[in-house]
């Protein structure tokens, strides 16, 4: 979304929160009301020394300079957005799990729409919140080993007052394709589906010697986004549904993955082909 983006307020919102409507734009959907969080929900951040204090502001300040350096170059193919739209308009908001891998493009389309997102507490949480945030995000401070289900509630919260809710799925630190169950426990307490969905660019750098091989998009690549049909949870689900409900959405996320992977093998006529599937 556009850094400059006419708003206006909305009736009184929690203090710290501030809501706004956004002005259409060239993203999808970008003309429903959002939420702009703007408060940290903190379970407690880890002492760190004040080296690593001191580094926090400046990674930080220079990962957004490049996130903001990059992502005007990229250009985004949307593939099933049709299931998001169905979704909000049934009144309910969406719980977008993704894999760690493709987090910069991922952040550069989501930027300002008020999506929470969950974000650890140790030090790479502690720069990417400032990243994440000045990007239009909001956090809910936690992780599948610390905080996470007081996290799992202020999203359920947020959900409720009309934001949506984002996990980098495998994250913070792995295994990587293996799908934490946040998703799914907060799919059942909300009443709103999982989104599963992957963005992958055409050209782009690899890092081999990290934990999720993240890929870097190169200046100017295309990018394919592919969203999977919603998956709901009852709300009285059991712990067997939900085991089955999070199984799923590994299953979903790896369906994604591997589409928009092998999206640049294909020949313009099995892309069409793909597209009418997805967008079905």
């Amino acid at each position: 979304m556009p850094e400059a983006q006419k708003t206006k307020s909305l009736p009184a919102a929690e203090p710290g929160y501030a809501a706004t409507e956004v002005a259409p734009d060239d993203s999808p959907d970008s003309s429903r009301y959002v939420g702009a969080p703007n408060v940290h929900f903190d379970t407690g951040m880890r002492e760190l020394s004040t080296w690593r204090r001191a580094q926090i502001p400046l990674i930080a300040g220079a990962v957004y300079s490049l996130v903001r350096s990059l992502g005007p170059t990229l250009r985004y193919e949307i593939v099933g957005w049709q299931h998001a739209e169905r979704v909000y308009a049934s009144g309910r908001r969406v719980i977008w799990p993704f894999w760690h891998q493709c987090i910069i493009p991922v952040l550069w389309w989501g930027r300002h729409r008020g999506v929470v997102v969950m974000n650890s507490t140790n030090f790479d949480g502690q720069w990417t919140r400032r990243v994440i945030e000045r990007l239009g995000f909001g956090t809910a401070q936690g992780s599948s080993t610390r905080g996470g289900l007081r996290a799992l509630a202020v999203m359920a919260r947020r959900l409720a007052e009309g934001v949506d809710a984002g996990f980098t799925i495998d994250g913070p630190r792995g295994p990587r394709y293996v799908a934490k169950p946040g998703p799914a426990m907060l799919a059942r307490k909300s009443g709103c589906p999982i989104i599963p969905f992957h963005v992958d660019a055409e050209n782009s750098w690899t890092l081999r010697n990290t934990w999720d091989q993240f890929q870097f998009p190169r200046p100017f690549s295309r990018c394919v986004m592919l969203f999977h049909p919603p998956i709901y949870v009852a709300a009285d689900a059991g712990r067997e549904e939900l085991e089955a409900k999070h199984a799923e959405m590994q299953r979903a996320l790896e369906r994604v993955r591997d589409a928009a992977q092998g999206w640049w093998k294909l020949p313009p006529a099995e892309h069409d082909r793909m597209r009418a599937e997805w967008n079905a």
